[in-house]
């Protein structure tokens, strides 16, 4: 008998969006792994601590670079690749002897998450359930009150990694946007709006449904350091305009 690996879906900050289903798993599971870079803390743990069990095995799982390299760069992908393959490996290993394992991912597993590259290396050799989670961009719309689509709105969901002009063209090319991973690229990502001609539509969020959130229409937003956890809201519903 093989373990049961189970993704699980933390939210995107606060602790109470978390699911039942999602605080049965953690309360249940007899490995919890986490993704962090090396150094910090994981803030899917954060998230899920106060349900965690007194003396239950945890498993860290840290990124050996993040924004150091670039993704492009060949170093990047052979590092995270061999990363993703030593996760796997450890893992399987608790799977293997039998142990339950609850992989922890901000938001849905399945959605950006981290969890679904063990998911892909994994899935096919052990039981399997995926607990979806409470996205971060529906936090986000949820957190500050902006209705994102109606009726006929088409909704694009964009990484702000993507080139200018690919971020300009589907900007304008649908009714409503959330544009994700926006970090170092949020100059870039107001270029893109303004060229697109939605930058006073747009809304900068911050770490949304954490105690520290922030929000701000982004042309009232300077161009400084923006975290890890930030959004960009374009919201449709043409109707209302």
């Amino acid at each position: 008998m093989t373990g049961r690996l189970i993704g699980v879906g933390t939210g995107p900050g606060d602790p109470e969006l978390l699911t039942l289903k999602a605080v049965r798993a953690l309360a249940e599971a007899d490995v919890i792994a986490h993704f962090a870079k090396r150094g910090n803390s994981s803030n899917a743990r954060r998230i899920v601590a106060g349900h965690l069990r007194l003396g239950v095995v945890e498993l860290p799982l840290l990124y050996p670079v993040t924004t150091e390299i670039a993704r492009s760069d060949d170093a990047y992908g052979s590092a995270i690749g061999t990363f993703y393959e030593e996760a796997a490996a450890s893992v399987a290993a608790h799977l293997e002897a039998g142990r339950s394992v609850a992989v922890l991912s901000e938001g849905d597993p399945l959605f950006y998450g981290s969890y679904m590259h063990l998911h892909v290396r994994l899935a096919n050799r052990f039981p399997t359930e995926v607990i979806p989670g409470v996205t971060a961009m529906s936090g986000a719309w949820s957190a500050v009150g902006a209705p994102i689509a109606q009726g006929d709105d088409v909704l694009c969901v964009l990484p702000g990694t993507l080139p200018d002009d690919e971020l300009a063209r589907r900007l304008s090319a649908s009714e409503a946007c959330v544009i994700m991973k926006v970090g170092r690229n949020l100059p870039r990502i107001r270029r893109a709006l303004d060229i697109a001609g939605r930058l006073d539509e747009a809304i900068y969020v911050e770490r949304a449904t954490m105690a520290e959130m922030t929000f701000a229409r982004l042309s009232e937003r300077p161009d400084d350091a923006a975290p890890y956890f930030s959004i960009v809201l374009v919201p449709g519903w043409s109707g209302r305009r």
